[in-house]
């Protein structure tokens, strides 16, 4: 959500900003529908204060025996009422039209980010380890069938496209890799574990972004909750409606959850194997803090994320995301993109994103320095710590050897009970 007072004061810096993101001028239908509600709801007012002033000249016209003027307040009392419905009615007719026109825009992306179309623009700031040189490469579908471990034809048979089933040793490696995660980023990270709920209603799906643009994105229920496509929505939504105190700031959450997401907009995409699911699991990172340290906090959480992939050796690089590649909700966005040797190409697998007050705008989430009276909107921060599908499948591809195994990463072992392989005894 965007401040209505900074775009009235300074429309040409939102119009700019927008155009970064491919969009054209947005402030002239904005500016136009609100000096037609706050026409209506000044008229409003001035019809209420007159009406009221009328109601007791009224009394006071009566207690005098002056009929004459009793009667000519009440039928300005009785047009006051009429004008005071009409304003009413172009105040419930604009109001939700402004509220709307405003959800839809996306964030103002910060300086300094990339300008461009699409991920062909995004920007490579840095890159961890060198990708494995495999003489006969399988990617992680041949591996799991082969091992008998990953089934995709029952998954299909009673959920369709786009979910898996994994057994036996894969099965423990996925909860490994899990787990692993979210100890890392609890004990050496310093975020606080929070075991969320998976079902959330429209508010909070509309504090984060997700609605009412991204609604077909979403899985739906029958009762009108909504699965999350991410634990963030959970974990954001937990300073909803809340005044924090500053001093209790920076909020490190994380948690280990299944994610939902239709992939309405996914057709034909990644439709082979794990790397684009409808029901994954991921640790995701959320960080909840003041304006002033957002930026820096941006940067610990990347490192955080990376963190992950260097324990398990997987050589990965991270991208500055450009503005036509970015989030709805995001101002700038870090991606971390994972060497997958079966495509000989680098694969997203967390994207870490600073949002600044625009969620916060839409939960009414603030926070509070002590002794002081005012208020601020609160920061946001999410981010993957990681997707554990994708990350598996890059283990899987990256450790297998010629004879069809996996190797297990050596900070995977005291998740294993001393296992060493999968595919493979010890």
């Amino acid at each position: 959500m965007h401040d209505i007072r900074a775009i009235r004061d300074n429309p040409e810096a939102y119009d700019t900003a927008w155009a970064r993101r491919g969009l054209s001028a947005q402030t002239p239908a904005i500016l136009a529908l609100d000096g037609e509600l706050r026409a209506a709801q000044t008229a409003l007012q001035a019809a209420q204060s007159r009406r009221n002033d009328a109601s007791k000249l009224i009394g006071m016209a009566k207690a005098k025996k002056d009929e004459a003027e009793a009667s000519r307040l009440m039928a300005e009392v009785e047009a006051l009422k009429g004008e005071m419905a009409a304003q009413s009615e172009v105040e419930a007719r604009v109001a939700p039209q402004l509220r709307d026109l405003l959800s839809a825009l996306p964030n103002l992306p910060a300086d300094g980010v990339p300008d461009g179309a699409d991920e062909h623009d995004n920007v490579e700031v840095r890159r961890y380890g060198e990708p494995y040189a495999l003489e006969r490469v399988q990617d992680h579908v041949d591996l799991g069938v082969g091992m008998g471990m990953a089934d995709f034809e029952a998954a299909a048979r009673m959920s369709g496209a786009r979910f898996t089933v994994l057994k036996s040793q894969l099965a423990r490696l996925e909860r490994a890799l899990g787990q692993f995660m979210l100890d890392v980023q609890t004990q050496e990270h310093g975020y606080t574990e929070i075991s969320p709920p998976l079902l959330v209603r429209d508010e909070a799906v509309y504090g984060t972004g997700q609605l009412p643009k991204f609604a077909e994105d979403l899985f739906h229920t029958t009762d009108g909750r909504w699965l999350i496509p991410t634990a963030e929505v959970s974990l954001t939504n937990l300073v909803r409606e809340q005044i924090t105190p500053e001093e209790e700031l920076p909020l490190r959450l994380t948690a280990l959850t299944p994610c939902f997401r239709s992939e309405a907009g996914a057709s034909g995409k990644d439709t082979r194997g794990m790397i684009r699911q409808h029901q994954f699991w991921k640790v995701e990172l959320v960080a909840i803090t003041t304006p002033d340290d957002s930026d820096a906090e941006h940067e610990r959480m990347v490192q955080s994320a990376e963190s992950i992939l260097k324990r398990l050796e997987l050589p990965f690089r991270t991208m500055a995301l450009c503005t036509g590649d970015m989030g709805f909700s995001a101002r700038r966005t870090f991606d971390l993109e994972v060497w997958l040797p079966s495509q000989a190409t680098y694969r997203e697998i967390s994207s870490i994103s600073n949002c600044g007050d625009f969620q916060a705008r839409r939960m009414d989430a603030r926070c509070k320095k002590a002794g002081e009276k005012g208020t601020r909107f609160v920061h946001t921060l999410n981010g993957s710590g990681l997707a554990v599908g994708r990350t598996l499948v890059a283990v899987m591809e990256n450790y297998q050897d010629e004879k069809g195994r996996i190797a297990i990463p050596q900070a995977l072992h005291p998740y294993m009970r001393g296992m060493t392989h999968v595919g493979g005894e010890g």
